[in-house]
Parts: C-alpha cells; structure tokens; sequence
C-alpha cells in the first residue's frame, strides 16, 4: 500500500505513520496541504509536489492547518475530490467536516440519542446573554477549535458581559454549553473502525483537563457501556477514527463532549503503550488484528 498523509508539517504523529508503514512493508509520503495543486483538463489530477493523490492507495488527512477561509474549502474540496473519484480517505471529508464544527456534531449528537450537555448557539449578544441567565454557569467555546485553545467559563454577569462583548467586535458565534460538575477528570475515548482502541483518563485541578492545557493522562479500561457510547458518538458524526471526549459528572450520568475527528494520539499511546499508528495502517489495509 501506499498512503499519503496531508498534514502541515511533519511532527511526531507523521513519523509514527512512516515507521508503522515501514514495519508492514508499505510506503507513505507526508505531504503539505499548501503544495496541493489541481488540474482540470489536459493532464487532470491532484498532487502535492511530486505526490500524486489520485494514484495513491490511501490518502490520511492528518490534520486541516489553518488558513483563510477560502485556502480551508479549497482544502476540503480537494478531499471531497478524491473521495469522489473513489480514493480510499481517513477520515471521509464529511466526517471531517462535521467534527471540526461543535455545532454540527452537538446537533447530530442529539439527533441520535446521545447524552451531550445542553447548548446554546446563538449570533445575537442579548440571546447570548438570555442563554447565561437560563443556564448560570456555561463554557463559551469557539464554534472551531481543538485542545481546550478560546474556550471561557462564565459563571458572573460581569465576565459575560465582557467576554460576550469581545465576541460581538469580533463578530463571532456564541457556542454557550451547560457546565457539568465533574470530579477533575474526563475520559479520551480512541475509536478506530467501530471500536474503542484505548482510552486515558485526564485529570487536573481545574474545570478543563486537555493534555494541551496541563492535564495528566493514565490509561483507562472503559466499562462496556461507556465504551459502546463512544462508538455510538463516532457513528454519529460518521467518523472511521475519533477522539471521543466523555465527561462522567458527579451526579453518575455520563456525557459525550465533543468527537474530534483529526485526532492527534500521542498522550493516549504514552499512557497506554499502544501502537496507535499501526493500528490506523492496519485500519487502511483492512489488516486489522
């Protein structure tokens, strides 16, 4: 097999990739989202320097790096491309594009019955401040983002007016989620072709547990129901590989908070000792153990 992984740059989890294709006998190119060039008409394709997707066996989206908005579509378009001329995608852009919203993939939660905290999505400060008052205490998070980066608890009129405010100058959406009182910890769930691979435990002293903001991670053994609601979350938003973040709160009921679907796994295999990336080129090779 041969598989490209769009990325930005390549890092620790595009090494893992190259080593676990390397032990199978495959091979792998990283290639940036920036050198993407397509062509229609004579000579039509995708490629990245001298990568050309269309020939590949697999193509990995890694990550989606930031950019303009218009650099963002195209990036996707070029997915949604690849996809349609039958390359085999991890994650489907769809899927992707579900999981980068929080909007999205909270009403596809509900949708399908699955225990989420109560949110409010809203354009307009007054609803924003409505939403507060209803709720008392919410996490503002933005609608796009990752490792706990721009999110806010406000639990006071005077923080919610000004961070409310700051939203509106900048003419932001307001993601207005309920907080659970939870214990210092929630659960990383790594689900990976309709199962959960592993999972770690992040605890911290404060309301948010990211690695990324200074949590610590232990490896987790999840109980069967909490295992099978992870892998309901990732169906949901129709992701092949996810991050499902569990929040277990203290009055005993259990919520998904969000399914990230580019997930990175580093501190997931330092806790857990798993060979995550060779289980992804497993997952493409249909060689699974």
């Amino acid at each position: 097999m041969h598989l490209v992984v769009l990325a930005a740059r390549e890092g620790w989890h595009t090494r893992e990739l190259t080593r676990a294709l390397q032990a199978r006998g495959h091979t792998g190119a990283i290639v940036p989202y920036e050198g993407l060039v397509a062509t229609i008409g004579r000579q039509a394709g995708l490629r990245s320097g001298t990568a050309e997707l269309d020939h590949a066996d697999a193509v990995l989206a890694r990550i989606i790096p930031s950019g303009s908005l218009e650099q963002i579509i195209y990036r996707v378009d070029a997915l949604h491309r690849l996809e349609d001329r039958g390359v085999r995608l991890m994650n489907s852009p769809r899927a992707i594009e579900r999981t980068v919203d929080k909007f999205w993939t909270s009403a596809l939660l509900e949708q399908c019955g699955i225990p989420t905290p109560e949110t409010i999505v809203c354009e307009s400060v007054d609803e924003a401040f409505a939403a507060f008052r209803a709720m008392g205490d919410v996490i503002l998070k933005p609608l796009f983002g990752s490792m706990g980066l721009g999110m806010v608890r406000v639990s006071d009129e005077d923080m919610a007016f000004r961070v409310f405010k700051t939203v509106e100058q900048i003419r932001g959406v307001f993601y207005l989620q309920r907080a659970i009182e939870h214990e210092g910890r929630d659960i990383r769930a790594f689900v990976l072709g309709g199962r959960v691979l592993g999972a770690i435990e992040r605890r911290s002293e404060g309301w948010r547990t990211n690695l990324a903001r200074g949590g610590s991670a232990r490896a987790l053994e999840l109980p069967g129901d909490w295992a099978s609601l992870a892998v309901r979350a990732a169906a949901a938003v129709g992701a092949e590989y996810a991050g499902v973040d569990l929040l277990p709160a203290r009055d005993g009921t259990l919520h998904v908070l969000e399914v990230n679907g580019i997930p990175g796994w580093e501190g997931l295999q330092e806790a857990t000792g798993l060979d995550v990336a060779g289980a992804i080129v497993d997952q493409l090779t249909g060689c699974r153990a």
